[in-house]
C-alpha cells in the first residue's frame, strides 16, 4: 500500500514511470532514512507525541533494520524506502510520520548520505595527497622537460610536476569544505516546505543527527534540494578536473614518444592485434570518468534551473545524476592511489639532444648575471638557436620558492592540513 493511498489504484504504467529508479537508488539512502527516523521519534517522544514505551518498542526494530541496510540486506518491496520502513515497523509505524513529509525525509537522507560519502572521499584525497608529496620529495632532483604549448620550454622536475598536483588538491579541498557547509544544515521538520502545526523541536533533531545547524526557513529547507546537490557536484567536478588532468599527463608521458614515466605491467592492458602494446588504460579510464563527473553539475542545473519555489517531482530525477557520483569518484581516487607508488620515471632525460633548448633561459640568465641587458641576452641566445650553435654547459640555479630548487613541500602540506582541520571546526 502506498503511504499516500487515496483508495484507488494507479495505472501500472504510471506507477512504473513515477517510481522510476527510486527503489534501486533508495537502497543507498536506506541507512540514513532509518537514522533520521530514529532521531525523529526520539524528539516526538520528548515533545509528548509518542509514548516512552512506544519508543522502546520502535528503536530495536529500527536498529535491526539499520544493520540490515549497512550490510546490504535491506530490501524495498513497497513504493520507496520511507514506506518500507513504516511498513516494517508494524502498527506503531503509523505514528512515526507525524510532523514529517517525504519531502523533508528525502532531503535529510541525501544530506546524511552526502556527509558520509564526503568523509570517505576526503580520506582518499588525503591518501593521494600524501602519495603525491612523498613521490615529489623522492624525485625532486630528477629533471624532466617542462612544456608550454607542447613545445619544450624550460627545465622542470618530476618533483615539481607531482607537487603541483598536490597543491591543486588543496584548492579542491577548499571547494569541498564550502559544499560541506552547505550540506550541513538540517532540513528535517520543514515537512512539505511550510513547517507543521505539530510541536516539533527541530533543534533537538539537529543535535541528535550531528548537524552543526538547521535550515531555519522551511521553504529554504526545501529549496535546498538541488542547491546542495549542485554545490557538492561542483566541488567534485573541481576534484575531477585535477585527477583527469593528472591522468592525461600520465597517458602522454607514458607514450613511446615521450617515455617519461612507466606503469608496472600489471597496470597496463594489451591489444588483440598488436603484440607490443602496453596501454595505460587505468589513466585513460580515470580521465574519462573524471570528464563525466565534470558534466554532473550541468545535469543537475538542467533539472532545477527553472523551478519555482516549493517541491516538485522533478527533484526525483536528481538522484540518478547525483547519488552515483561518489562511487565513481572514489573508484578513481582508489586506482590512482594504487598506481602512483609503482609509477617509475626515466632519469637523465635532460641529457638527450631533444631537450637541449630547454636550457635557453638558463643561458639568458647567465648572460644577464655577467652584465648583459636581458633583451640583448635574449636576442643573442635566439640567434644561436636559429644558427644551430646553441649549447649550454652550465649548472642550474633555481632558488626561489616554487622552483625546481625549492619545491616548498612542507608549506603545501601545512596548507592542506589546515584545510582538512577546518572540517572539524
Amino acid at each position: 500500500m502506498k503511504i499516500w493511498d487515496k483508495g484507488f489504484d494507479n495505472d501500472p504504467q504510471v506507477d512504473a514511470f513515477t517510481v522510476g529508479r527510486d527503489r534501486e537508488l533508495d537502497l543507498l539512502l536506506a541507512p540514513y532514512d532509518i537514522e533520521g527516523t530514529m532521531a525523529h521519534i526520539r524528539m516526538l517522544t520528548e515533545v509528548g507525541l509518542l509514548e516512552t514505551d512506544e519508543l522502546a518498542q520502535l528503536l530495536p526494530t529500527l536498529e535491526k533494520l539499520h544493520q540490515e541496510a549497512l550490510e546490504g540486506r535491506f530490501e524495498i518491496h513497497g513504493e520507496d524506502v520511507h514506506s518500507e520502513v513504516e511498513e516494517r515497523l508494524g502498527p506503531l509505524g503509523k505514528k512515526v510520520h507525524t510532523g514529517r513529509s517525504r519531502n523533508d525525509q528525502v532531503a535529510l537522507d541525501i544530506k546524511l548520505f552526502t556527509r558520509a560519502r564526503m568523509q570517505a572521499t576526503l580520506e582518499k584525497v588525503s591518501r593521494l595527497f600524501e602519495l603525491l608529496l612523498s613521490r615529489a620529495d623522492e624525485l625532486k632532483d630528477v629533471l624532466m622537460p617542462g612544456y608550454t604549448h607542447l613545445q619544450v620550454a624550460m627545465p622542470s622536475s618530476f618533483g615539481l610536476w607531482l607537487g603541483a598536483y598536490a597543491e591543486c588538491l588543496c584548492d579542491d579541498v577548499v571547494q569541498l569544505k564550502a559544499a560541506w557547509e552547505i550540506n550541513g544544515r538540517n532540513p528535517l521538520g520543514s515537512a512539505a516546505g511550510y513547517g507543521s502545526s505539530a510541536p516539533l523541536n527541530r533543534r533537538r533533531t539537529t543535535e541528535l543527527l550531528g548537524f552543526p545547524s538547521l535550515a531555519w526557513n522551511s521553504i529554504y529547507a526545501q529549496m535546498g534540494r538541488g542547491r546542495t546537490e549542485l554545490a557538492v557536484a561542483n566541488a567534485y567536478a573541481s576534484l575531477a578536473a585535477t585527477l583527469g588532468r593528472f591522468a592525461s599527463d600520465c597517458c602522454l608521458y607514458s607514450s613511446q614518444n615521450f617515455g617519461f614515466v612507466k606503469l608496472p605491467d600489471a597496470f597496463t592492458t594489451g591489444s588483440s592485434i598488436m603484440p607490443q602494446k602496453k596501454n595505460p588504460d587505468v589513466f585513460e579510464l580515470v580521465r574519462a570518468h573524471c570528464n563525466y563527473l565534470q558534466g554532473v553539475p550541468g545535469s543537475i542545473r538542467l533539472v532545477v534551473g527553472n523551478l519555482p519555489s516549493g517541491y516538485f517531482r522533478d527533484m526525483q530525477v536528481l538522484k540518478e545524476a547525483y547519488l552515483p557520483l561518489f562511487e565513481r569518484m572514489d573508484a578513481c581516487l582508489d586506482i590512482l592511489c594504487l598506481a602512483l607508488p609503482g609509477l617509475t620515471v626515466t632519469r637523465e632525460l635532460m641529457s638527450h639532444p631533444l631537450y637541449a633548448q630547454a636550457f635557453c633561459v638558463e643561458e639568458v640568465n647567465r648572460l644577464v648575471a655577467d652584465g648583459i641587458p636581458f633583451r640583448d641576452a635574449y636576442r643573442q641566445v635566439g640567434r644561436a638557436v636559429q644558427e644551430g650553435s646553441f649549447r649550454y654547459g652550465g649548472e642550474l640555479h633555481h632558488t626561489h620558492e616554487g622552483s625546481i630548487g625549492q619545491l616548498c613541500l612542507p608549506q603545501i602540506r601545512e596548507r592542506f592540513q589546515t584545510l582538512l582541520d577546518a572540517f572539524d571546526s
